[in-house]
């Protein structure tokens, strides 16, 4: 994965719940060229974007390729556990900016 996104993921996933309109983002993304990710044994296929999280963290989003997988939800993965390093409660708001090639 160091290879691919430059960092080596911390387990676990951010989630972020997208604001009303936001769900057209995956939309976008669906046709946007993704790092694409091989899974290990028990692992769902996914494709994965760069990102930056609240203009502080390198990070990346992933969409898991999973049918019926929630329009509003965004998986954020980064090298560190996001809800410490940024100090995170459920229901904070947070800035995600994707880096399209």
């Amino acid at each position: 994965m160091t290879e691919k996104l430059g960092f080596i993921p911390h387990s676990g996933t951010l989630n972020v719940k997208l604001t009303e309109g936001c769900p057209k983002l995956k939309n976008l993304l669906e046709r946007a060229k993704a790092i694409e990710i091989t899974p290990a044994k028990g692992f769902c296929r996914g494709r994965c974007f760069r990102a930056c999280l609240m203009d502080k963290v390198e990070c990346a989003i992933v969409i898991p390729e999973i049918a019926d997988y929630p329009q509003d939800i965004l998986e954020v993965i980064a090298s560190i556990n996001l809800r410490e390093k940024l100090q995170l409660e459920d229901g904070d708001t947070v800035e995600v900016r994707i880096l399209l090639e």
